[in-house]
């Protein structure tokens, strides 16, 4: 079967291998050139150089179609986290340019992969059916497209109903950092290296491979004082500030490799296979991954969601075949099934971060998103058995409705969530501020 993927991101290369070795002859079009040697700037992809979660969906995804890129990437330096009692990973640390180059290296060396680079104008019908894209306004035949183009695409707009969802209410900034020859690394408090979260702001370290790491400063959309975490000065202020991030960031233990990097364009979002009426749109075209769901990245759920999806619609393609709008039907019911649910999961959490970060409390009288039943487990050991299957995404976000009554107890009885030391949200504003005021300074990377 002759297929074409738009999007040559983790979605659209896990794909494209997966089908090959099915037998299919696979064209990938993605219009970025790819890496030039070691630089890699992948436009339109903001999040690239930005941290990111990698699950352990992602390292099963890999393994039950490509275990050999697995082994690739632990020779690249991504390092599995493994949590105490557990044998197998829980993830791995690995910046996403590594990620992703591994991939695109696999991908373009798989017998019957080619891949295009170009711009995917439009999907081509006939008889009512999907039968190719245009590409810079060539004709490419296919039999089947998938378009794992990203939230942004607009390929396939004409034939499914409108996005749900939106700004996830946060943005941030990063910055890459390289751990110095001998130095040890910093305190570590989670699964991806050091978490400092605040009323107001939240601070991150990711551990990356081979002693890279990123800190992370994410805010309120709408505060505007704390946008001037961009300036280089203000940054390197803060992480200074925040126990923790301080340590990490020590000029005798890391160096800055990369400037300060902005993130914007956070949003959750859900969007389905079918139309507007509920019917499949064309017969032959799916959708996959960011094209279908995006969450708040602060979880690390984006690419975990996305190879789950990819995963599923390669069974549901081995088991109907050529029956592509019983295919579809299936995908966009396991989708709003399965996927779904993480993306209200995120619009709950979002919204009830929005109002405690305007100064509003905690109300246990209605219903208490999964963040704030996970922290109330702290309290009460009746909640724990349900935090980690939620946590780990081996169980949806429902799960944690048996104990919801448990943490509305919790919490009406007064207990918060400890704050952990560090500056306030106004004491870390005056910094930035101080900072700001003083004028610019270069985005300097160290030597």
């Amino acid at each position: 079967m002759r297929t074409a993927i738009v999007g040559a991101g983790p979605t659209g290369l896990y794909l494209g291998m997966a089908l090959a070795r099915r037998g299919h002859a696979v064209t990938l079009v993605d219009r970025d050139p790819g890496p030039d040697g070691d630089r890699w700037d992948r436009k339109g992809v903001m999040q690239f150089h930005h941290p990111h979660g990698f699950r352990q969906q992602v390292i099963e995804a890999l393994l039950a179609e490509i275990p050999d890129v697995w082994q690739q990437l632990i020779a690249a330096g991504a390092e599995p986290m493994t949590l105490p009692n557990q044998a197998q990973p829980a993830g791995f640390h690995c910046r996403r340019m590594v990620f992703e180059r591994i991939l695109r290296s696999a991908a373009t060396a798989e017998p019957r992969v080619e891949l295009n680079i170009g711009h995917a104008d439009r999907v081509l019908a006939k008889s009512g059916r999907a039968v190719g894209l245009s590409i810079d306004g060539h004709w490419l035949d296919a039999d089947l497209v998938l378009d794992a183009s990203g939230r942004g695409g607009r390929i396939g707009d004409p034939f499914r109903a409108a996005t749900v969802g939106g700004d996830c209410g946060l943005a941030y900034v990063s910055r890459q950092y390289q751990l110095l020859p001998g130095a040890s690394p910093g305190p570590i408090n989670s699964i991806i290296g050091f978490a400092a979260p605040r009323v107001g702001y939240e601070g991150f370290v990711f551990i990356h491979d081979n002693g890279v790491i990123s800190a992370l400063l994410a805010r309120a959309t709408t505060d505007h004082e704390l946008a001037g975490l961009r300036v280089t000065s203000a940054f390197d202020a803060a992480m200074r500030a925040i126990p923790g991030l301080d340590v990490w960031a020590e000029p005798g233990r890391a160096r800055p490799i990369t400037g300060v990097l902005p993130g914007a364009r956070l949003h959750n979002s859900f969007r389905g296979q079918l139309s507007e009426t509920g019917r499949v749109g064309l017969p032959g075209l799916f959708f996959v991954g960011d094209a279908v769901c995006t969450t708040n990245p602060t979880f690390g759920r984006g690419i975990a969601t996305s190879l789950m999806q990819a995963q599923q619609l390669l069974r549901l393609l081995d088991e109907h075949g050529a029956d592509f709008p019983s295919c579809s039907v299936a995908f966009d019911g396991w989708c709003t099934e399965y996927i779904k649910p993480w993306f209200a999961d995120h619009v709950e959490i979002d919204a009830h971060r929005a109002r405690r970060w305007a100064g509003q409390d905690i109300d246990p009288s209605g219903r208490l998103p999964s963040d704030l039943i996970m922290a109330a487990a702290k309290v009460d050991p009746e909640i724990g058995p349900y935090v980690g299957p939620y946590a780990s995404m081996s169980a949806l976000p429902s799960s944690l409705d048996a104990v919801q009554s448990h943490a509305k107890d919790v919490y009406a009885s007064g207990w918060r969530p400890p704050v952990p030391p560090g500056p306030t949200r106004d004491q870390l504003a005056e910094i930035v501020n101080e900072k700001v005021r003083a004028g610019p300074t270069p985005n300097a990377i160290a030597s």
